[in-house]
C-alpha cells in the first residue's frame, strides 16, 4: 500500500470529493494500517503523519489537507477504545468470519468507523457509514465497501437506533 489513496479518484469509481474531515478519515485508517501491520507505536505514526504527509507533497504526490484534530483524535480513539471496539465489530461480522481474518486495512477502517460511531454522537450515523465506505472505496473495488457498510449500519442500528428510528417515523406521516 503506498498510501496515496485518492479519496477523489478511488479504485476507478466515481465519488463525492473529500473535505477536510474525510482525508483526515483517510489518513487516520493509512495510520492505523501502518500501527498494526509494521508496529509503530502511536506517537510516532503522528508525528511522521502531520509532519510528512497531511497537506504536503510526496514523490511528486500532492497530499490533501486534513484536519489534523480530527485525525489525531480517531487515531488515539481507536488505540484507546480497541479492545471494546474489536469484540463489537466480531459481533456484527458473520459468525464464520472472525475480525482476524478480515484484512488489516480493512481493520482500520472498521475500526475508526466503529469509534466514530461510539464516540462522535454530534456526527450522524449515515454520515460516518457513508465517509467510511468512500475510504474503503479509495482502497478496494469488490465487495469490500458493501461489508464496511453491513458492519458499520448493524454497529450504527444498536449504538444509535434512536436516529434510525426518528427516521422511520419522519417518513410515516
Amino acid at each position: 500500500m503506498t498510501g496515496k489513496a485518492d479519496p477523489e479518484k478511488p479504485a476507478g469509481k466515481t465519488v463525492r470529493p473529500a473535505n477536510k474531515r474525510g482525508v483526515a478519515r483517510l489518513a487516520a485508517v493509512q495510520a492505523l494500517y501502518q500501527m498494526d501491520v509494521g508496529g509503530a507505536p502511536l506517537t510516532s505514526v503522528v508525528s511522521e503523519f502531520t509532519a510528512f504527509r497531511l497537506g504536503k507533497e510526496i514523490d511528486g504526490e500532492q497530499y490533501r489537507e486534513a484536519d489534523e484534530q480530527w485525525f489525531k483524535q480517531i487515531l488515539a480513539g481507536v488505540v484507546e477504545d480497541q479492545k471494546f471496539l474489536d469484540p463489537y465489530i466480531h459481533t456484527a461480522l458473520v459468525e464464520d468470519w472472525p475480525l482476524k481474518r478480515i484484512d488489516s486495512l480493512l481493520r482500520a477502517i472498521l475500526r475508526s468507523g466503529s469509534y466514530e460511531l461510539l464516540r462522535r454522537k454530534d456526527v450522524p450515523a449515515k454520515v460516518i457509514i457513508s465517509e467510511y465506505i468512500d475510504v474503503t472505496k479509495a482502497f478496494f473495488e469488490d465487495d469490500e465497501p458493501g461489508l464496511v457498510n453491513g458492519v458499520l449500519d448493524r454497529l450504527a442500528h444498536e449504538l444509535r437506533g434512536g436516529e434510525f428510528d426518528e427516521k422511520k417515523t419522519d417518513g410515516a406521516s
